[in-house]
């Protein structure tokens, strides 16, 4: 029998918590802990307001669309899937710091003997946070915990992120504060990385690698682009990944010479080359690595020339990737060796005109990542190097991309395992495709 004492009331809804059922598990709560408090450290003195994402109509807005993605800030600093969620992070510069957890409630809902106490035991059990409280708190108590005379606001400032700051809720805009954004700092903060999320990019790499030697083996003239996508993608999936980074450029012949061209629709000619560029997510970061293959098997004596420039051109990059280093100084490294080596490849004014974009990014949870792109490179971070040569009058585009992480020694190519070479490539085409 039901106690007398259960009351209809609105209690907390059970986010997502630490991934539920996704294969990359959860994120460890003393990174979580070590994560806030870099961000409070930054912060000296103030309040950072961090905004989860909002469910998306799946049927109005994203009709091949079936999950919910949580926004990278809030997942990297609770490692909660959550929807219409918050986390304050009160910094104070005596030391005297605090994070309160702001989870939404679920309407109408009968209490049943333990009442809240599940939601929010495992809330603080996943994210390391004692003090969860419910949305309405946020808006009932904002002049105290936000714009209060205690505040470390008014020694400081508020941090929001741009949607917030853009379209504010009315409980944000009752007082005078100091607002900043806070994706400066949670971006240079994302850019050295921790062993958890190296372990992340590390598997997002593995599967991304595996799944793109299926496509080699698999790839033949008459092949439609969207046949090679579609394997692609389905060894994402089935290696663990729960979507792709970005949309997969599958570029035969003409279409490889199109730098973000996703259509992947025409089917492949004997002599094109292929230009696959994909990236599998796994628990919220992303691969990013392209290879170039001639979906006849073998490289004609042309495509092989240019494609061994533009492969000295990567080497010559990645063996430059050390601390200290910074992007444009890499990029320089790669033009010039497109300069000096190009003999008459492409006319008396060498190959580097068709080297049209940057050599590197960064690369994480986005998979163009946050991050100052003239910061030099330090142990931790993780980037793309990816030189390429476009030569539309020819129907031929080549570009090679790995993802690196730098050491304190210098570099590891994580990707180093997905064939490269002339030989390589040619290789692990000629051998049977697991799949018709």
């Amino acid at each position: 029998m039901i106690p007398a004492l259960v009351l209809a009331l609105a209690i907390f809804a059970a986010p997502a918590l630490a991934q539920a059922g996704s294969p990359a598990g959860p994120v460890p709560v003393e990174l979580l802990a070590a994560r806030r408090q870099a961000l409070m450290d930054r912060i000296g003195t103030g309040v950072a307001l961090v905004r989860s994402a909002r469910p998306r109509s799946l049927a109005a807005d994203h009709p091949q669309d079936s999950d919910y993605r949580e926004e990278n800030d809030f997942f990297y600093l609770t490692g909660l899937e959550s929807p219409d969620s918050w986390l304050m992070l009160l910094a104070r510069s005596n030391g005297r710091d605090s994070v309160i957890l702001f989870l939404p409630e679920a309407e109408a809902v009968v209490a049943q003997w333990t009442g809240v106490a599940p939601a929010v035991a495992a809330a603080r059990r996943a994210t390391g946070i004692s003090d969860v409280r419910t949305t309405r708190e946020i808006d009932r108590d904002i002049g105290e915990v936000v714009l209060g005379s205690r505040s470390p606001v008014r020694g400081g400032a508020l941090l929001l992120d741009r949607r917030t700051r853009e379209a504010p809720p009315s409980w944000l805009r009752r007082g005078a504060v100091t607002i900043r954004p806070l994706e400066g700092e949670t971006a240079a903060l994302r850019q050295i990385k921790d062993e958890d999320e190296i372990r992340r990019l590390r598997r997002a790499v593995a599967i991304t690698g595996a799944s793109l030697q299926e496509a080699m083996r698999a790839a033949e003239p008459g092949r439609y682009e969207y046949e090679l996508e579609a394997l692609i993608e389905y060894g994402f999936r089935r290696r663990g990944a729960e979507r792709v980074g970005f949309p997969s450029i599958v570029g035969s012949g003409p279409n490889g010479t199109i730098l973000h061209y996703d259509e992947n629709r025409r089917r492949t000619q004997d002599g094109d080359l292929v230009v696959i560029d994909v990236g599998a997510e796994y628990g919220y970061y992303s691969a990013d690595i392209t290879r170039t293959i001639p979906v006849s098997g073998r490289f004609s004596p042309r495509q092989r020339d240019l494609y061994q420039l533009v492969l000295g051109a990567q080497q010559a990059a990645l063996d430059s990737v050390r601390p200290g280093i910074d992007l444009s100084t890499l990029d320089r490294i790669a033009r010039a060796y497109l300069r000096e080596h190009s003999r008459a490849l492409c006319g008396d004014s060498g190959c580097e005109r068709y080297f049209i974009h940057g050599l590197s990014h960064w690369l994480g949870m986005g998979v163009h990542d946050v991050g100052s792109y003239g910061r030099r490179l330090e142990p931790g971070m993780v980037l793309t190097v990816e030189p390429g040569l476009y030569l539309p009058e020819e129907g031929i585009g080549i570009r090679i991309e790995d993802d690196v992480l730098v050491t304190a020694a210098g570099a590891e190519v994580l990707s180093a395992g997905v064939p490269r070479s002339v030989a390589e490539v040619e290789r692990a085409m000629a051998e049977s495709p697991i799949f018709p």
